[in-house]
Parts: C-alpha cells; structure tokens; sequence
C-alpha cells in the first residue's frame, strides 16, 4: 500500500516471466495453496510508472533484476481492467471495485530457481507455456500466456 494512502491502488502489474523456449514460472501465493500465478503487484505511488511497478515487483518477488544482463522486460501495450474480488475490496478506498493491470512479459536466458517472498509465495515451477496456463488460477494471467509466442515472436 502507498505511503500516503492507507488504501492500496487499483492499477497493477502483471509480470509473465519466461525462457526463449516459452517456460514459464509461476509462483504459488502463501495463503492461497493452489492459487499459482505469474508476478503480480499494485503501484505505491499514483505516479509510480508502470515499468517501475514491474521492476520492483519481480525483484520482490523473485529476487529477480529486470536489467541485468541477458534480461529483457517488455511493455506488452495490454491492459486488464477486472473487478476487484468482493472479499479484497476492504484493500481499496470505499467504493472502488475495479482494477487496471498491464501487461509486462521478462524474458530470461533459462530457467532456474528463484527467491522467493516467504510472506507472499511459497512454491514456485518453471513450466511449459500451455501447462503454465491451465495452472494458472488468474484469467487474465492464463490469457496473457497464451499471447506469449506471438508477443515473443514480434519483439524479436
């Protein structure tokens, strides 16, 4: 949550992380068993750029730094705008039931482990594309991974 706000922001992040073979690694929320996903995450500050957004959240999630070497992290120019579900709304100013997240993909030279949050995460798996996205509990998340070889191939 911002520093000057007890209510979180409803505008996001949504980081799919992927190899050049198209693995990708999601990571399992803490509490939510099941609940797998790719690096998620709201802007601390209104104007706090969404590209900022992503960087700090893959690092806090991760352990992961968008600019180092052989990284590349790319503005997929998508957003999502969903509702928020009933029972996080408490998170958001009275009367904010809606949220926008864009879309950022990071590619990696390879798959390896990564450190995890222990307070956000507990488990996480490199997989191919197409099984990452049925795992994925999100929509906009498994959608996003369906997208990944025709964004990948257009950045290329």
């Amino acid at each position: 949550m911002s520093s000057s706000s007890p209510y979180k922001i409803p505008e996001s992040v949504l980081v799919v992380i992927h190899t050049p073979a198209l693995e990708v690694l999601l990571i399992e929320r803490a509490e939510s068993p099941g609940f797998w996903q790719s690096v998620t995450g709201s802007k601390d500050a209104w104007d706090e750029p969404f590209e900022a957004t992503a960087a700090r959240e893959v690092a806090e999630e991760t352990g992961l730094d968008v600019f180092a070497p052989g990284h590349r992290l790319s503005d997929w120019g998508l957003q999502n705008i969903y509702e928020i579900y009933p029972q996080w709304r408490h998170r958001y100013a009275p009367g904010v039931v809606l949220n926008t997240e864009r879309v950022f993909g990071l590619c990696v030279p390879e798959a390896r482990p990564v450190v995890l949050n222990p307070h956000e995460h507990r488990a996480q798996v490199w997989l191919p594309r197409l099984e990452a996205a049925d795992r994925c509990y999100s929509f906009s998340n498994a959608e996003a991974i369906l997208q990944l070889p025709r964004i990948f191939q257009a950045e290329r």
